[in-house]
């Protein structure tokens, strides 16, 4: 009998307590497939959510806990329909697009700051979350919450960080002769003169956190009680999920506590739904065609441009399209409020996926070797979609300046080249050949800093140097100056 217990005591898994302070939009997808799995395994899983989201909601394997806000479903609306301007094929001086586009980034800011400030400071809430006895706290460090109310050890789940942040509070190096910055657009074989630019961003990304995170530094000070920053915040996190993979990616430096998990959902997938079944049958195939929730639609005149270009190819097409129903859509294009992307790229009769080039969905493309056409709009994807051309995985157009022969064109060309699906065969081999799934990494390395209440020897003292330490100055200048002297000594020696 005691053998028996002493065996149940060892063989018994690990459960325990985990806080998911999620981000919405795209954001959401990976962090719902790692809450869900958690739950699945035994743990208790709390996600804290605002009362009005985008994507967010309830699921079977986690509780949910809401928090009020102080705006309301049409605000959202009124963000993402901003978005509809950037498929505008308008003609607009420099000024008015500088106008527009700042009217668009103090609508994102004031969502996100009234989002965090809601959740910070009720207190009620976060009285009762401090009560639960959480082991750790899983979230998205672009909006810096969930590292800030709880102070558990933190497992942040994220693409990047625009101006670095997450690189240089994790203590990573990152050299700009080979790591090209966010916008830039370039490769790791950059020219002399791409170095030059390259350095020069990465001289500047300091300054554009601070213009990024000053009212959440704010925020950060006020809420503690102390004189702080997020940087300092979240140079304490303890582990980085990645959303990377090197099939992708260009080979740059990593911390010990810095995981890739590229590709995270795409091993979760359902049964197509009975209604698109008519729609992925037949010798010629399928298009799949979303630009990502903050597109909710486009304006007539482009929208009819593809019309006229779908009209064209024999493939049928589904279409994420959230706007209004136009009139004369084509027979062989359906349009759904959503769409099933992942378990319709994994369909073998995906011939093409048109995208916005969003990190989820060309990994979604990658994973099952669907042909890419690239339309990006905003952020990181002009990145994205450079690297993916780059690898031979499809191609990039213009939005603002298609037409329905170039669409046409691209559509063609990715469908009917070969290369293309060769070289995201190949591509998709390497992604997938590896020891353990991207979703199950990620659940283990959740479950070990629960465990092991943080993983303090995977954290280099990188932040607890000052630059003059960093960068070996002091030790350069000891050294020269023991030099001068030996050398002076030497000489006068000598006389």
């Amino acid at each position: 009998p005691i053998l028996i217990l002493i065996f149940c005591k060892c063989s018994a898994p690990f459960l325990g307590k985990l806080l998911v302070i999620p981000m919405d939009g795209s954001h959401w997808v990976g962090m719902k497939a790692i809450a869900q799995e958690m739950g699945r395994r035994g743990h208790q899983v709390t996600v804290v959510i605002p009362e009005i989201s985008v994507r967010m909601g309830p699921g079977k394997h986690y509780q949910t806990v809401t928090f009020p806000v102080p705006y309301d479903k049409a605000y959202i609306d009124t963000v993402i329909s901003a978005n509809k301007g950037m498929m505008s094929k308008e003609a607009l001086p420099f000024m008015e697009k500088m106008r527009k586009g700042i009217a668009k980034f103090q609508k994102i800011r004031r969502l996100l700051l009234g989002t965090a400030e809601s959740l910070l400071f009720n207190d009620t809430l976060i009285s009762h979350l401090q009560q639960q006895g959480f082991d750790a706290v899983l979230t998205d460090p672009m909006v810096p919450t969930g590292s800030l109310m709880a102070r558990l050890p933190t497992i942040n789940l994220l693409r990047g960080i625009p101006c670095s942040l997450d690189i240089k509070s994790a203590g990573c190096p990152s050299p700009p002769s080979f790591v090209p910055r966010f916008f830039t657009g370039y490769t790791d074989k950059m020219s002399f003169k791409q170095r030059i630019i390259n350095t020069i961003v990465a001289l500047f990304e300091p300054l554009m956190c601070r213009l990024l995170y000053w009212h959440f530094d704010q925020i950060t000070s006020e809420f503690l009680g102390e004189d702080t920053t997020v940087a300092e915040i979240l140079s304490d996190s303890d582990i980085w999920l990645l959303r990377l993979d090197f099939a992708s990616e260009f080979p740059r430096p990593l911390m010990p506590n810095m995981v890739l998990v590229g590709g995270i959902n795409c091993n979760v997938r359902n049964p197509l739904p009975d209604d698109l079944q008519p729609w992925v049958s037949g010798q010629h195939g399928f298009v799949v065609m979303t630009f990502g929730t903050m597109v909710a639609d486009m304006p007539e005149e482009t929208r009819k441009i593809f019309f006229d270009a779908f009209k064209q190819i024999p493939q049928k097409v589904i279409w994420r399209y959230n706007g209004s129903v136009p009139e004369k859509v084509p027979e062989n294009v359906k349009l759904m409020k959503w769409v099933p992307q992942n378990d319709l790229l994994a369909h073998p009769g995906a011939r093409a996926f048109l995208t916005h080039a969003g990190s989820h969905g060309l990994f979604e493309g990658l994973c099952h070797a669907v042909p890419m056409l690239m339309m990006p709009l905003t952020a990181e994807q002009p990145d994205n979609a450079q690297k993916m051309a780059n690898k031979g995985a499809g191609v990039v157009l213009n939005i603002q300046t298609i037409t329905t022969e170039i669409l046409l064109d691209g559509l063609k060309e990715v469908i009917n080249n070969p290369k293309y699906k060769e070289n995201l065969q190949k591509l998709s081999a390497i992604h997938n050949d590896r020891p353990i799934d991207p979703l199950e990494l990620s659940v283990y390395w959740t479950e070990y800093v629960m465990k092991h209440k943080g993983v303090k020897h995977l954290k280099a003292t990188v932040n607890e140097l000052n630059w003059i330490q960093y960068y070996s100055l002091d030790v350069t200048a000891f050294l020269l100056i023991v030099l001068t002297i030996a050398k002076w000594c030497f000489k006068n020696s000598s006389k």
